[in-house]
């Protein structure tokens, strides 16, 4: 019970964290996430965004300036209304530059990307997501068709592969992708930027490369000491990582509960043991009497003790294989099993019958042969 016990809350435990190292990958590579606005500036406390202070220059700068920045793409955003034929779509746009694939790892599922040519040239394409794609087109190919963005003909040239939804919930999918200048001139109207989408050489690099980041930024945005930033440099990975490392602390503190029960199952094997010792005294006396050495006798009983444990073992690897699938179908709760946590079990209950078993065994060999062979 003890070992199928630890199976089944470690496998939940592993699922757990296997979906969060999902997200972590699905996050960017090495991503580090410049937002516009301040927090705190002249007395007057900002949300996210609520200042108009990041500029293409900021951007040039960085991957000019930090080498410690790889890829860089300016970013522009806000909610849209996608219309094709008769259907239509409330939705946001995403102005970004080719940069962006790699920066955020997403991959096509159909069709291409844009090119830097078609940021330069302002083109009037776009990228979709596939919620966007299941709303608007439903079975049709929506490669080379037509949508409008607002009062904008936008082609569509690609659509992205599903990334579904993200720790927090929220559809990564819902969102169309278009050349930044593209937003800027033909949506907004305006040249600032939202975000600067960033990713570093390494993870090691990320909090070196946020540190040379910010202070390049306050150096372009003029700020002195005693000013708060007017930017929020952000690693999302950091939040990731957090949930990551905390579903491991839980799975540890689960297996450890899980094992209690592996030692109460050990006492049960030692009382079993002491008992078995006092029944058979006058066993053990006789084969002492007729020349069995005390290490005969405790190799005995350890066996003994051992093959019970590695029965008990057995079954609870078998048990807990069980209960994961049934925890699986009956509650639709995740798990996760692997190798490593059969050998854990395994290695656990032998190791049970050897520690519990060690005293019965210990006590039988050191028995008074006469008084072995006197009890009735």
């Amino acid at each position: 019970m003890g070992v199928g016990a630890f199976i089944c809350v470690v496998a939940i435990g592993n699922a757990g964290s296997s979906g969060i190292e999902k997200q972590l990958q699905s996050l960017g590579d090495n991503f580090i996430w410049i937002e516009a606005g301040s927090r705190a500036r002249n007395g007057v406390r900002y949300g996210a965004r609520g200042d108009r202070t990041l500029v293409l220059g900021d951007a040039t700068a960085i991957i000019e300036q930090v080498p410690l920045v790889k890829t860089m793409s300016p970013n522009v955003d806000g909610n849209v209304q996608v219309i094709f034929e008769a259907e239509n779509w409330s939705t946001r746009f995403r102005g970004v530059t080719p940069g962006f694939l790699q920066i955020r790892k997403w991959n096509l599922r159909l069709g291409t990307f844009f090119s830097d040519a078609d940021v330069d040239g302002d083109a009037p394409v776009c990228v979709l997501g596939q919620t966007v794609v299941d709303n608007l087109f439903a079975n049709q190919n929506p490669i080379g068709q037509t949508v409008r963005v607002t009062t904008m003909p936008c082609k569509v040239i690609g659509v992205l592969a599903p990334k579904g939804f993200s720790a927090t919930g929220q559809d990564q999918d819902d969102f169309i992708v278009m050349p930044f200048t593209t937003a800027e001139k033909r949506i907004t109207g305006s040249f600032w930027l939202d975000d600067i989408f960033c990713s570093a050489v390494s993870r090691e690099a990320m909090p070196e490369a946020t540190r040379q980041i910010t202070a390049l930024l306050r150096e372009r945005h003029h700020l002195n000491a005693s000013e708060d930033d007017d930017f929020n440099v952000r690693r999302p990975e950091d939040v990731v990582q957090a949930q990551l490392a905390t579903s491991r602390i839980m799975t540890l503190l689960l297996g450890s509960v899980a094992s209690l029960s592996l030692l109460v199952g050990g006492i049960g094997i030692m009382n079993i043991m002491l008992v078995s010792v006092t029944q058979r005294t006058r066993e053990i006396g006789l084969r002492l009497a007729v020349g069995a050495t005390e290490g005969d006798v405790q190799l005995q009983f350890l066996s003994e003790a051992i093959t019970l444990s590695v029965l008990g073992g057995a079954f609870g690897l078998l048990a807990g294989f069980l209960s994961s699938i049934a925890v699986e179908k009956l509650f639709q709760m995740p798990t996760q099993l692997s190798a490593s946590i059969f050998t854990i079990g395994g290695v656990f209950s032998a190791a049970i019958g050897i520690l519990f078993g060690f005293y019965p065994a210990r006590r039988a060999s050191r028995l008074n042969p006469i008084q072995g062979l006197r009890y009735e």
